[in-house]
């Protein structure tokens, strides 16, 4: 066996959160398309037939991917929430941690990806998708109910409202994500902005919200 062969197989393999880091920032860089099993292996010094060995498929490695954007962005979420201000101020800093950054944001490429993915996925990929959205989902209801409570907000229902409101946000996201004309980022959180000001100001018409 020649040295350069000893060595080769000496080297250890990436810790896998760096291989899922890595895929993120290809993502970010050249878009999902350019997202290849062997693009990903140049560029953590790992063949494509290893990183199959490791994830098994390109689907779950972008699960795995997933996941690990949304832990980061699970723990900047409860920074923004446990914060000093009203709830208002924190609702909103939720909304803009939620909305995508622009046309292309990474972490949203990946989502809708993964979602049109899931159409046949099996029960462990949907209930790891589950318990993704039912992570942001509790987060929601703990601050509007919070909210409720201290009367900042006008009595609603902190569940149905939540699941209202995570509808209107994954309807303008996917709008901002996929670039469509007149619906930027800035009009979207202006959207939503009045949208709870019109629907949880104390004293407003409490109607079915």
């Amino acid at each position: 066996m020649s040295a350069t062969s000893s060595s080769r197989r000496r080297t250890p393999a990436p810790p896998r959160e760096d291989v899922l880091a890595t895929a993120m920032e290809m993502i970010a860089e050249r878009g999902l398309e350019k997202l290849t099993m062997a693009a990903l292996g140049r560029a953590v010094g790992m063949s494509s037939g290893h990183l199959l060995y490791y994830f098994g498929s390109k689907d779950e490695l972008l699960l795995r991917t997933l996941e690990w954007s949304e832990s980061r962005l699970g723990a900047e979420r409860a920074r923004l929430l446990t914060r000093g201000g009203t709830a208002r101020e924190r609702l909103d800093a939720y909304v803009g941690l939620y909305v995508p950054h622009g046309h292309r944001d990474p972490h949203w490429t990946l989502w809708l990806e993964v979602w049109n993915r899931s159409q046949n996925a099996g029960d462990d990929a949907r209930d790891r998708q589950a318990a993704i959205e039912g992570a942001w989902h509790r987060d929601l209801v703990a601050l509007i109910a919070e909210g409720v409570s201290r009367g900042e907000f006008r009595p609603v229902d902190p569940d149905r409202f939540a699941a209202r409101l995570r509808a209107l946000l994954d309807g303008f996201s996917i709008h901002v994500a996929i670039g469509l004309r007149g619906t930027g980022r800035a009009q979207v959180l202006g959207h939503v902005r009045d949208f709870l000001d019109d629907a949880l100001a104390p004293g407003t018409d409490p109607a079915d919200a």
